[in-house]
Parts: C-alpha cells; structure tokens; sequence
C-alpha cells in the first residue's frame, strides 16, 4: 500500500512539474531561512548553559547613583566575596575575575600584545565548568608566579612542546610560570579570560608597589579590606532554593556595615544564565531581539507553508474528478487522505534534502555573516532536535488540511461539476494570502526602520570629531610624551595631537566620591571621570557652553569642567566658579562642555567630569589628513619602536572602535533584512502560482471576454484586481503592528530615529509592485493569448 501511495505521489509530482517546483522551491527557501534563524536563536539562548551548576551561579551588582546618574554596576569591590562566603551559610563558593584587558606576552622571540587578561580565584575551576587540559584544578596556581592560559596561546608559544613549568614574560617585564592549560572556552561563553593569574598576586603587587595603597599602614591593608575599588567581577555558587531577595539584603548590610559613607548601597544578584540576554537589572539586553527572531522565523515557515497549502487547494478543483473516480471504485477516506499526505511528504522530503543541503554549503558564509560558530555537527544533538521539530511542524502544517480537503468530496457532486460552491476554500486561500502579504509588509517596514536607526547612529553628532582620528595605549612612550608629540607634528600626514586616559568612544569609568557647593544631603551622584590633557577639548573639537578649558598650567589640577548632564543633576544655575571635590581631589569649577557621547548610544549622556591629569594619560591620539593616514601610522610605529621595541603597535581609528560599539547591532540588521528579502520572494513564489492558476482556470472567460472586445489592460486588471486588493487589506493589517513593533525595538536607544508616515508608505507602495510585478507576468500572457485556442480548453 505504502508502496503504491509513494508511485502514484511520484507520478502526480512529474505530471505537474511546475506546480511542483513552485512548492519546493518556497518550501526549500522557507525551510533554509527559518532553521538559520532558529539556530542562530538556540545558540543565543545556550550562553553559558554548559555550566552544570549554572542555575546556581550568580553575579553580583550594585545599584548606584540617583536619578540622572542613576546605574548598575556589575563589577564590585572585592572583599564582597570573602564576607559571603564566611558569614551567608546559602553561599557554597564564590569567584572574583579582575579584567585588566591586554598585555604585552613573551616567550623567546614570540612577542605578542594578548587580550582577555585577568587576575581571579583558584575557584574559577571549580564553580565554572572551564576544563584545565594540563594543570590542577583544585590547586591551578601552587603561587604568586603562576599563570595559566588557553590551549590556542600554548600552541601559538610553544607548539607541541609541554607548556606546563614553562617561563614567560607578561606585562612590565614579570617572570611567570605556565601551570595549567585551559581548554578554548566554547563560542557560547560569556566568561572568556585567556591568560588568568592569581588574585593573590594583584594583591601581593598592590601591596610591595602601593599602586592602590595595599601598605599594611593605613585603612586598606589588603585587597578584603578594600571597599572603595570597584574593579572585581563576582560570582557567588549558591546553594539551590536560595531565597535571592534575603541573599541581596544580607549582601547590602554587609556593605554597609564595613562602609557606613556608602548607605544605602542596593545589590543585585543576576542568574549567570540571563547575563548574555538580560541586563543586571533583569531589563532586555538582547532577549527581545532573540525573541523577534525567533517569531520571524516561525511566520517565515508559515509563508512557506502557506504556499503550499495554498497551491494545493486551489488545485483541488481540477483534482476532484480524480478523487471521485476513486472513491467510486472503493477507495476510502483514509487511503485518499494518507495518498495525499504521501505526495505532500515526497514533495517535503526533496525540500527538506535541499536545505539540508544548502544549509551546509552556505554554514561558513552565514556564519562569517552573523558572527557565529554554528555547525550542522552529527553529534551536536540540540541542533538537531531544533531541526527535527522544525520540519515535523512545517511538514504538519502544510500537509494535514489539504489531504483532509481533498479527500472530502462527495463522488457524484464531483463528477457533475458542482463541487465549486461546496469546497468553501476560496475565502480561506484569502485569508493566508492576506496573512502572508502582512508578514512581508511587517518584515519590509522593520528593514526599513533598521536600516535607518543605524545610519541614524553613524551619522549622529557625537559632540566631538572622530574622523580620521589614529589612537593607542602610549605605555612606556607616556615618560617621553613630549618629544613625541613635538616628533609627531613634523611628520607629513599629521594635524594634532592630545592624549587622554581612556578610549573617548568607550569610557566606562565612574566614581561616586565626590561633593560640590550646594550638594543635598540625600543627592548621590555618580560622574564619569574623562581624564585628559589641556589639548584635549581642541583637539576633539568639542564646544564649550560657558567657562574657560585647560591652559596647562599647574593649577589646572584642581580645576574642573562638566558637561552639562552633570550641571543638570548637581541642580547647579551658575556653575562656574562653584568648589567641588572629585574623590581626594578638591577644586573649582571652570567651565561646562557641551555634551558629547563617551559611550553607547543605547545609553543616555549620563555626567561627566572633565580632569586635567597628564600624569594619568596612558592613550594618545593623533589626527591625520585622512589621505595621508599611512604616513601618520609610520610616524607613529618609529615613534613606538623607539620606546616600545619588545612588542608590535596595535593601533586603531577612533571610527573603527565606534562601528566595534554596534557590531552586534549592524550582523543583526544585515541578518534581518536579507531573511526578510527572502521572505517576500517566498510570498511572490506563492503569489506567482495563485496568479497563474487563476489565469489557467479562468482561460475560456478571457477567451470570450477578448472576443466580445475587451482589451489587454482590462484582462489585466480582471486578474490582478483580487490580488491587488487582498495586498491593500494586508497593508491596513501591517502598519499599526509594525508600527507598535518597531517602537518597542527603539525603546532600547536612548537616541532613536520617529518612525514617520513615509515608512510605512514606501513598505506598503513596495509591497504592492512587488505583487504587481509577479502578477503581470501570468496576466500578461493569458491576457496575450490566442482566444481561440482559450475557447477550445476544457
């Protein structure tokens, strides 16, 4: 019987060929979209998952500020970890990681600038699952000399020789030893440090250099004694069924009993497994957009099965004879029904071999696309669950109501030709034709409004100039920054020159130790200090609102300059001249600088302290003609050997780091828009086979209607008039869910575009040529056809 069903499904396929491949076709481009973007949605959810105590691991924050500067910090100070861990019997174990970025790493003559340094506990190995290749987990650094790095670091140094006991330099000069090798954490990590050192040794360090004055002779002898550095990411392993609400409170007072001047100090205790997607805060920090792919995925397989069921019932008309007939010689429901699933299933399987195909010719380019590390692995079993449940679902959907429509004919109606009223599907193809058209006017008008948020970040006015801007950390070139700089700007190529503490287009730095004239007793306020030099406001362009800037002279280290978020939350009317304390160092108040962006614009300009230091600038930047760019970046790489001759420049422009800050954002809006491309070309398949079905159908009434003197244009528009009309309800439909859909996207900028009127025109006038153009090519051939030869057609 299965046997019979799959030949006679076979002959049914060759027999309309084009029908066939119209199907199989969208049901390939559906099926290849739709599990792209549902993988890329499984590996977004997986972050961190493979952590096997995961759901007990927590990261710890604080809430700080009020009202203007109001933000969560999710870096800590470090005896957080020690307090809990002695005194809350819910606490099995905790971690502190203190990022320190990049450092300079030797091994012989193998010199490299490394990223993702970081000092942290040996219970690293123990509450994260980062498997130690060679070393001891229990026991990974035996002492203060110790280091251990990822596998990919051990081959690049050392290549197949034993890494473990081996010496290397890291930073200033500081001898290690490699005592363990860490597997390469996996793509789905959020944690990723590839040379770790003892915490033990930052405090050692801090301790003999007074760097952070561990000196044993004033209040913080030691790194657990050190409330005021909010540098140390923590990780607390709970016990299960921990009550998190008492956990925050005991962690508050814990604070605030050892550093009453901060009260009151709120804390917050994040899942590990929310970090990637959700903010400290429990906010959206990515979820939504997962959630948006993952609802564009599933309406992308359901245009594709609309398709399908679509072009089947539509057809059932010139099918119905034949199911008569069979009935009329014994054959049942069920046989019919499972003969039709058979064809459906054929048609599915030679869909589902090519995207299974293309998917994995296209794997390296989709996910050199979307930043990814996705494989279609035989032993990555999640994967394949994801794919196994897409197809039985896409494959129900489209299966089950055209077989139970094609086996429900009464014989004898049928075979009189008087089924057309009993079918009642012609309302239905409707009604997915309008539901198809409105997910593509959806995903047009989401494109759009994309498309222009982005372009709206790049050229947004940042309150300072960027273009054409070279930066680097200057490290041993700071002693000599003056001959430099007077180096510098006889070099062909160069404009200026400044120098600075941070990455202007990034500074995450903040302090809350501060008073001014006038301040509240209930008012606590966190700035973002900008360290600079007294070129730096020229060089950067910046406009001053009231006030003077920096001259240099040796008074200016007491002086100050706020933007103007900050003078709006200190609540200030006439700022300058106004006394103020930032941490230790107490001054006056110079001037107010417009305000500029130093960080995402997902963020608003939160306040900002302007500080002459130029003991402190460790960044330099060099402005170039833009043309002359490589010159400049020779100057600066002679400039660097000179002082720097133990490890290559990595330099940057200041436009490179600020594209970095939307990377996500812009794979993301690429990914959008060429799936939703996709997407229309699967609804105008659908609507191309509809159009020429309708012209099949309908061939004897053209035939007569040209006969009796209609005209080209008026056969047109008879075909493309139910069309045109289902895509104008489809529009009505679209705009105000696009429209709430799309503001709730922006409601994560601080700085976002209107989503206007001509958004929704240009999606809704697109749409419909889009249709329009796919109708008129079956229309203008029926419309073009022989009449006779229409009126001889049965």
């Amino acid at each position: 019987m299965i046997k019979n069903y799959l030949k006679t499904a076979w002959r049914n396929i060759i027999h309309n060929k084009f029908y066939a491949a119209i199907n199989v076709a969208g049901l390939t481009l559906g099926l290849v979209i739709g599990l792209f973007m549902l993988l890329w949605v499984q590996d977004e959810l997986s972050f961190d998952g493979f952590n096997k105590k995961g759901a007990e691991i927590y990261r710890i924050g604080i809430v700080g500020g009020t009202d203007a500067s109001k933000q969560i910090f999710t870096s800590i100070i470090a005896p957080v970890a020690t307090f809990a861990k002695n005194e809350l019997p819910e606490v099995e174990d905790g971690v502190r990681i203190m990022n320190v970025g990049n450092a300079p790493f030797k091994y012989k003559d193998k010199i490299f600038n490394e990223q993702n340094v970081a000092f942290t506990d040996p219970s690293y190995f123990s509450v994260f699952d980062f498997h130690l290749i060679n070393g001891n987990a229990k026991d990974p650094f035996p002492d203060n000399n110790s280091i251990v790095i990822t596998n990919t670091l051990a081959k690049k140094y050392f290549g197949n020789d034993d890494p473990i006991g081996k010496t290397v330099i890291i930073g200033l000069n500081e001898s290690v030893k490699v005592t363990g090798v860490i597997s390469d954490y996996p793509a789905n990590s959020s944690i990723k440090c590839n040379v770790l050192l003892p915490l033990s040794r930052f405090n050692q360090l801090a301790y003999i250099k007074g760097s952070i004055s561990y000196n044993g002779t004033g209040r913080m002898s030691s790194m657990d004694a050190d409330w005021i550095n909010f540098g140390f990411e923590t990780y607390l392993l709970l016990k299960p069924n921990t009550n998190i609400a008492s956990l925050e409170k005991k962690l508050q007072s814990i604070h605030e009993r050892n550093k009453p001047d901060d009260a009151p100090v709120p804390y917050l205790a994040q899942p590990l497994l929310n970090m990637h997607l959700y903010r400290a805060d429990g906010s959206d920090g990515g979820i939504e957009t997962v959630r948006t792919f993952a609802i564009v995925a599933i309406l992308i397989l359901v245009i594709a099965c609309i398709n399908y069921v679509n072009l089947s019932t539509a057809r059932s008309m010139l099918r119905a004879k034949e199911v008569s007939m069979r009935k009329i010689i014994g054959a049942g429901k069920f046989q019919l029904f499972m003969q039709f699933m058979a064809e459906t299933t054929m048609l599915f399987v030679i869909a589902t071999l090519f995207a299974i195909g293309l998917m994995y010719i296209l794997m390296p380019l989709y996910n050199s696309f979307s930043g990814k590390h996705l494989e279609l692995a035989i032993t990555n079993y999640e994967v394949w669950i994801y794919i196994a449940v897409t197809l039985l679902g896409t494959l129900a959907a489209s299966s089950i109501y055209p077989a139970l429509l094609l086996s429900s004919f009464e014989p004898l109606k049928a075979l009189k030709g008087r089924v057309t009223a009993g079918i009642g599907n012609a309302a239905f193809r409707k009604v997915l034709v309008v539901l198809q058209f409105t997910v593509s006017v959806m995903l047009i008008i989401g494109t759009l409004v994309i498309s222009k948020q982005l372009k709206y970040i790049r050229s947004k006015n940042l309150g300072y100039d960027k273009e054409n801007v070279l930066s680097f950390s200057m490290r041993d070139m700071q002693k000599h920054y003056d001959a430099v700089k007077a180096d510098l700007l006889k070099q062909p190529g160069v404009l200026s020159v400044s120098r600075g503490g941070s990455n202007i287009i990034d500074n995450n730095g903040w302090t809350g130790d501060n008073d001014w004239e006038g301040k509240s007793a209930k008012s606590s306020l966190f700035f973002h200090p900008v360290i600079v030099d007294k070129d730096f406001i020229s060089f950067f362009n910046m406009k001053m609102k009231e006030g003077k800037v920096f001259t240099g002279a040796v008074n200016d280290t007491t002086h100050f300059i706020l933007n103007e978020a900050a003078v709006t939350a200190m609540g200030l009317k006439d700022p300058v001249g106004k006394r103020i304390r930032i941490q230790k160092t107490k001054g006056t108040i110079i001037g107010v600088v417009k305000d500029f962006h130093y960080t995402t614009m997902r963020k608003k300009i939160e306040p900002a302290v302007l500080v002459y230091s130029p003991e402190n600038c460790f960044r330099i930047y060099i402005k170039t003609t833009g043309k002359d760019a490589q010159k400049a970046i020779a100057a600066a790489q002679r400039s660097w050997k000179q002082y720097n001759n133990d490890i290559p420049l990595a330099y940057s422009f200041l436009d490179e780091n600020f594209s970095l800050l939307y990377k996500a954002d812009e794979r993301t809006g690429s990914l959008f828009n060429m799936f939703s491309m996709l997407a229309i070309v699967i609804s105008c398949l659908g609507l191309f086979g509809l159009a020429t079905y309708s012209a099949q159908v309908k061939t004897r009434e053209i035939g007569i209607r040209k006969v009796l003197g209609s005209s080209v244009a008026g056969i047109i528009r008879l075909l493309a008039a139910e069309f045109i009309i289902l895509i104008i309800i489809s529009i009505f439909i679209a705009v105000p869910v696009a429209w709430y859909a799309t503001n709730k996207w922006l409601q994560d900028y601080a700085y976002k575009i209107n989503v206007t009127a001509w958004v929704f025109l240009i999606a809704g006038g697109g749409a419909t040529l889009v249709a329009l153009a796919t109708i008129s090519i079956q229309s203008v051939k029926a419309a073009l056809a022989n009449p006779v030869k229409s009126l001889r057609s049965e």
